[in-house]
C-alpha cells in the first residue's frame, strides 16, 4: 500500500482529505493534485500521533531512540515540532549526493565536513565562551561557529575558523551562505591564504548574488546549493551544470504555478512529499518556496530524472509587491540589487503599499552615489512612485531563528491569492507514489 493511501484510510491527520479523492481508480497523479496542501498549522494540530503509520508506537520509538521531537527554527513561520527519525535523514541525504558530480566523488560517508552555520539551526551554542576545537568535532564533523550572532565574532574569532579549515581539511564545507560571505569578507581583506575544500555545500538560506561574489572571492571550490527542510529531507540539489533536479527516490514533488501576472506557469510554489520515511507521513507539505521550472526539462549532466529547476525563487515569506501588486521573488529582487557594488549586506522591508526601506552594509567612502543608484534600480523594480528609503547599517543581524532574512513586507502576503487557480490541479511530479 502506497503512502497516500494508507494516510488516507489510516492516519487521523488526513481523514478529512478522504472527501477529496477521487479514488484508487483514478492515476495517482490526479489524487495527489485533489489534495489540498498540509500546513504547518496542520502539523501542529494533529502532532504527534496523527502522521504516524500503524504498527509504530511513539514512546518506544523515543525511549529506543530510533526518532525524537526536534523543533525547527520557524524562518517562514511559527516554530514546529516534528518527528525526527535520524536513519531516514541519513539516506535522503546519501541520495542527493548522486545529483552532483563532485558529491557524488567526495561525499562518501566517511568524510570530513566542516560546517559553518548559526548553531541555532545546527552545532553547539556559547556566546560567552569559546568552544574547544575537540568538543565540537562529532565523528565525521566540525562545527566552525558556536555564537549565535555573528555580531559576536572577532578577528581572533576568525582566524581560528580559517586556521581550522587548513587543520582539519574537510572534503566538503557545508554553509550558511550569509556567514560564509562574512568570513569570506574578512579573509579577502587581511589577504590570508584558507584551505579550498572539494566541494562547497550551501544550505539554510537563499544565497544571494553579494553572497556568491564573495565567497568566490576566496573559494575557488566548486558550490553547488542543497534544498529541503526538517520535514522533508533533501529535496533538491543542485548539479554541476547549475541545475536543481529532484531528490526522486528520496520525495515526490508537486508544482503549482503562480498566475501569468505575477511571473508565468514556470514559477510557482512546491508541494513535498517524503516517500521514505518509515515514522512520520508527511503529504503534500507547503515548505513556503517558490521555485523555476527549468523551460527545457534538459540538463546538460545528463540527469533527468524528477523535476528539474533552474532556480529557487525564494520563499514566500520573502515576496514583496510592486505598485501594482504584481507579485516580486527574492530572486528577482537580489538580480536587480546584485548591480550594486560596494554593497557587503542588505535587507529591504516593504513597510506599506508604495514605500519601502532599504538597508545596506558598505564600506564605499560615496554613499550619495550608491543611495542614488539603489534607489533608482529598486524604482524601475517597484514602480518609480515607490517612495524608497536608503538606510546604511554596521551590520544586518540575522532572525530569531538564527537565519538571515533579505526580503519582507510588513503586511500578510497569502501566496494562494497568486497561484493559478486554473492549474492549480495539474501538479506536476517526479514519483508516482
Amino acid at each position: 500500500m502506497d503512502i497516500l493511501e494508507t494516510s488516507l484510510k489510516e492516519l487521523a491527520a488526513y481523514k478529512s482529505w478522504q472527501a477529496f479523492d477521487p479514488g484508487p481508480r483514478y492515476p495517482i497523479d490526479e489524487r495527489y493534485a485533489a489534495m489540498p496542501a498540509l500546513t504547518k498549522q496542520e502539523i501542529r494540530d494533529h502532532f504527534p500521533g496523527g502522521f504516524v503509520p500503524p504498527g509504530k508506537d511513539i514512546k518506544q520509538g523515543l525511549d529506543s531512540g530510533e526518532i525524537e521531537f526536534v523543533k525547527t527554527s520557524g524562518t517562514s513561520d511559527v516554530s514546529v515540532t516534528n518527528i525526527w527519525n535520524q536513519e531516514w535523514w541519513d539516506e535522503s541525504e546519501r541520495l542527493s549526493w548522486k545529483l552532483n558530480s563532485h558529491s557524488a566523488r567526495l561525499a562518501t560517508g566517511i568524510h570530513n565536513e566542516a560546517i559553518l552555520a548559526n548553531p541555532l539551526n545546527v552545532g553547539f551554542i556559547s556566546n560567552d565562551t569559546d568552544i574547544a576545537l575537540e568538543k565540537r568535532r562529532l565523528a565525521r564533523f566540525l562545527y566552525l561557529n558556536e555564537k549565535t550572532d555573528p555580531a559576536l565574532w572577532t578577528p581572533a574569532f576568525m582566524d581560528r575558523m580559517t586556521e581550522e579549515l587548513g587543520e582539519f581539511k574537510p572534503a566538503v564545507l557545508e554553509a550558511t551562505p550569509s556567514l560564509l560571505a562574512k568570513l569570506c569578507r574578512y579573509i579577502a581583506g587581511r589577504g590570508k591564504p584558507v584551505f579550498q575544500p572539494g566541494l562547497i555545500v550551501l544550505t539554510y538560506e537563499y544565497p544571494s548574488v553579494f553572497h556568491y561574489r564573495q565567497i568566490r572571492h576566496v573559494f575557488g571550490s566548486p558550490i553547488a546549493s542543497s534544498y529541503g527542510s526538517t520535514e522533508t529531507g533533501y529535496v533538491f540539489m543542485q548539479c554541476e551544470a547549475g541545475k536543481f533536479h529532484q531528490n526522486s527516490e528520496s520525495c515526490r514533488v508537486d508544482f503549482q504555478p503562480l498566475k501569468p501576472e505575477h511571473g508565468g506557469h514556470n514559477i510557482g510554489r512546491i508541494l513535498v512529499t517524503p516517500l521514505n520515511n518509515p515514522w512520520y507521513h508527511i503529504i503534500r507539505f507547503d515548505v513556503g518556496d517558490l521555485v523555476r521550472l527549468d523551460e527545457s526539462g534538459d540538463c546538460p549532466c545528463g540527469r533527468h530524472s524528477g523535476i528539474i529547476l533552474s532556480a529557487i525563487e525564494g520563499r514566500t515569506a520573502t515576496t514583496t509587491l510592486t505598485l501594482t501588486g504584481r507579485l516580486i521573488t527574492l530572486r528577482e529582487l537580489d538580480n536587480v540589487i546584485g548591480g550594486l557594488s560596494g554593497v557587503d549586506e542588505y535587507r529591504l522591508s516593504q513597510t506599506a503599499k508604495n514605500s519601502y526601506d532599504f538597508f545596506i552594509v558598505s564600506q564605499v567612502n560615496n554613499k550619495n552615489a550608491l543611495t542614488g543608484e539603489a534607489s533608482n534600480l529598486l524604482k524601475k523594480l517597484y514602480g518609480d512612485g515607490a517612495k524608497i528609503a536608503v538606510n546604511y547599517e554596521n551590520a544586518i543581524s540575522p532572525e530569531s531563528s538564527g537565519k538571515y532574512r533579505l526580503a519582507k513586507a510588513d503586511f500578510p502576503i497569502n501566496i494562494e491569492d497568486y497561484l493559478d487557480k486554473s492549474c492549480v490541479s495539474e501538479g506536476k511530479s517526479g514519483q508516482s507514489k
